[in-house]
């Protein structure tokens, strides 16, 4: 691919690295207030847990995200929030502070990771972000 072909789809896959991040965030959100997609370690969420709380973090951030709106703002708190998850969530019960496969954290590393950089980068060019600040 030629770099004039890397420069135009390069804000494009930034969209869709944000669209994707944001629905897999949303997703784990929906799975843990509404049942969907139904996954049995949710089944007794309370709404006034640590659970409970990250379930709207991920609903609220998640849908930010997809849609690409407040995208800067949504990015640097997932991000955050992803990290707490993997010290909290991984390394506090399992240890394993620099081997997140053995600690099952990789998908929390991961995500910090990839929110940083969109927040970092930006929206892109596929977004209400976008839409709102053309002129």
């Amino acid at each position: 691919m030629t770099s004039t072909a890397c420069a135009t789809w390069a804000p494009r896959v930034l969209s869709v690295l944000r669209i994707v991040s944001g629905y897999l965030l949303l997703i784990h959100g929906t799975a843990k207030l509404f049942g969907v997609p139904h996954a049995a370690m949710f089944d007794n969420l309370q709404l006034a847990s640590l659970g409970g709380a990250a379930a709207i973090i991920e609903l609220v951030f998640g849908a930010l995200l997809l849609v690409g709106l407040f995208t800067r703002f949504a990015a640097f708190i997932a991000s955050g929030f992803t990290a707490a998850a993997y010290f909290i969530g991984h390394v506090a019960s399992k240890g394993a502070l620099l081997l997140p496969v053995l600690n099952g954290g990789d998908a929390a590393v991961l995500f910090c990771f990839v929110f940083l950089y969109i927040w970092a980068a930006g929206a892109g060019p596929w977004s209400i972000d976008a839409l709102r600040h053309k002129t």
